[in-house]
């Protein structure tokens, strides 16, 4: 039996091959992991102006990662013949940013019992610190590496289901007036 009989006997469509697609969810990640310090000072306040003698700062090291891929629950097929076939991604997005509480290491810290530290202002640190991460990640190009990935996979993947043209494009996100 010939390799065209056999694809013509798979006999795929848009639904089968998004069933094998949606299965693969997050394989398309990418993943950058970071070390990073936190530094963190403030000051009582009186009518917007620093209140001497009530200095409170904190040096923090951590380690974390973020992560962005494509949501594959999202992307579109069209089966143009029995050996051709378009897929539309969507747009790349970040998945999730961690950094890992175990890995905080407390370099320096006031003790100052007019501005006494509070918990706080550690979680305020680490908010601020995952959007230095986030803004960083987007610099370096993590969605283009993310939507690089999810090709590749899926290239893979359609190949191996035995196609030999696979168009793929990305979704087209018209920005919306307010």
């Amino acid at each position: 039996m010939n390799n065209d009989n056999r694809e013509k006997e798979r006999g795929y469509n848009s639904s089968s091959v998004m069933n094998r697609i949606t299965y693969l969810q997050e394989l398309a990640l990418v993943k950058h992991n970071y070390t990073g310090v936190i530094s963190y000072k403030d000051y009582m306040k009186i009518l917007n102006l620093n209140v001497p003698l009530t200095d409170k700062y904190f040096l923090l090291k951590y380690h974390g990662y973020i992560k962005a891929g494509v949501d594959f629950n999202q992307i579109t097929t069209q089966l143009v013949n029995d050996t051709t076939i378009s897929v539309t991604l969507p747009k790349p997005r970040i998945l999730e940013t961690v950094i890992d509480e175990n890995s905080i290491e407390v370099y320096n810290e006031s003790d100052n019992a007019f501005n006494p530290i509070r918990i706080t202002d550690y979680n305020e640190a680490l908010i601020r610190e995952k959007q230095v991460m986030v803004n960083d990640a987007l610099k370096q190009g993590i969605l283009d590496e993310s939507t690089d990935q999810a090709k590749m996979v899926l290239r893979s993947l359609l190949s191996e289901m035995g196609f030999r043209e696979i168009r793929i494009s990305e979704q087209l996100v018209i920005p919306q007036l307010r």
